[in-house]
């Protein structure tokens, strides 16, 4: 009977001890594709870099370019911005490359190719365990801090529109009661979510600040044979959408900051959506038909005209 008595004692310790390993993961839930109440024409992105900037893994052979902190993270807002169902992400691992060609065009950024480009990098990582101990039982906790900074750049324009950094952590917590119970050993995952909630909560101020000014593309061609835009079907545009051309307007220099500004152009009708083609985002353009008066634009001159959805 004593030996019934101990044997259920000892499975009850164990239960007890077994139930109080825990995980304690906070992460914001990003909804995917949610109803934003109206048409949403995609933005097209383009995550131009993400480096580690703390010490952590950075030993004699550390490969800059080739940093694994710098592409989980990279991955890991990628698939956060997918999951919104706003954006076009393109990949632009020449960004260097492309940067320098941008000095010598007259278009600047736009050589990207994209909306906006994001730039990140992890700026605090750290990892430490910690323990308690009673006269029965033991706690012990792996705890992961992360921190993440971006800036969201507006590619038209070369401005910063959105810089911030968030903070995240993970932690992972083990009780033994009577030297019974679980036990964790590194928990490489932890890294993973303490990124993933910095990030997230970054996520939406991207969105918004993405998403607060009106989509805006530029003639491809306009002659009486075809007149084509940029875009297509894969950042939402569908035939019968409506769109407004406007002149661009005067660029000025602010004495405040120094930085130039484009003042707000000039209405001189609209476009239609007819058809609709192009392989891939970068290639994609639509057929268009213009309602105004076509001796307002000058076919030579088609970067002086920009096209704008109305909200």
């Amino acid at each position: 009977m004593k030996k019934i008595i101990l044997c259920l004692t000892l499975f009850s310790f164990c239960a007890f001890a077994q139930a109080q390993r825990k995980t304690k993961i906070v992460e914001p839930v990003i909804q995917e594709n949610p109803d934003v109440g109206g048409k949403v024409i995609k933005r097209k992105v383009a995550i131009g870099r993400f480096t580690n900037e703390t010490q952590y893994a950075k030993g004699i052979f550390y490969d800059k370019e080739n940093d694994p902190m710098g592409k989980q993270a990279l991955d890991i807002l990628s698939a956060k911005l997918a999951a919104s169902g706003k954006f076009l992400l393109l990949e632009r691992s020449d960004l260097a490359s492309l940067l320098e060609e941008a000095k010598k065009s007259d278009n600047g950024l736009a050589t990207i190719g994209a909306d906006y480009m994001i730039i990140g990098s992890i700026t605090e990582y750290g990892r430490k365990n910690v323990g308690k101990s009673g006269v029965f039982s033991t706690t012990k906790s792996q705890i992961v801090e992360a921190a993440v900074a971006v800036r969201l750049v507006d590619v038209s324009t070369g401005l910063i529109i959105y810089s911030d950094e968030g903070k995240g952590s993970a932690e992972l917590t083990t009780r033994t009661t009577m030297g019974v119970g679980g036990k964790a050993d590194f928990d490489a995952t932890l890294s993973d979510k303490a990124i993933s909630e910095a990030i997230g909560q970054l996520v939406e101020n991207i969105i918004n600040k993405c998403t607060d000014k009106p989509w805006r593309t530029f003639f491809l061609s306009f002659d009486a044979d075809a007149q084509l835009i940029a875009g297509g079907a894969s950042q939402g545009l569908k035939v019968g959408d409506k769109f407004v051309v406007k002149t661009k307007g005067k660029t000025v220099k602010n004495p405040q900051t120094g930085v130039m500004i484009e003042l707000p152009g000039k209405n001189i009708g609209t476009v239609t959506v007819t058809e609709m083609g192009g392989d891939t985002p970068e290639t994609e353009y639509s057929f268009v038909s213009f309602s105004g008066d076509n001796s307002a634009i000058d076919a030579d001159k088609l970067t002086n005209y920009y096209i704008e959805e109305t909200k």
